[in-house]
């Protein structure tokens, strides 16, 4: 399957990205994962990074129900990704410390 953002919009506090889902057999499907803004904020997700994070709730959500076609990003989700990027910075930051030999 092939996931297309078509576009997104603003609703009473939450962005609302649109995507069409094209199956092996070309026939589009249109899907809307809905994010609540304060939470994005609440958890530091940059509006860069939304629009990838939708697309795997969606990826993820068609794989149990194929029959709705409207989802929502949830706090629960974006403490999951908050938690792993956490975990990302300080490897990150333990890889960059300077080399010591214990000399000066």
């Amino acid at each position: 399957m092939q996931y297309a953002l078509t576009g997104f919009t603003s609703d009473m506090g939450f962005r609302v990205y649109d995507f069409d889902v094209i199956d092996d057999h070309r026939v589009r499907t249109a899907y809307t994962v809905r994010a609540d803004m304060a939470l994005v904020r609440q958890y530091g997700i940059s509006l860069q990074e939304l629009p990838l994070l939708c697309r795997g709730v969606l990826e993820q959500r068609i794989l149990i129900n194929d029959r709705e076609h409207t989802f929502t990003y949830t706090q629960a989700e974006m403490c999951i990704h908050s938690d792993a990027r956490t975990v990302a910075a300080k490897k990150l930051k333990a890889a960059r410390k300077p080399w010591s030999n214990g000399t000066i």
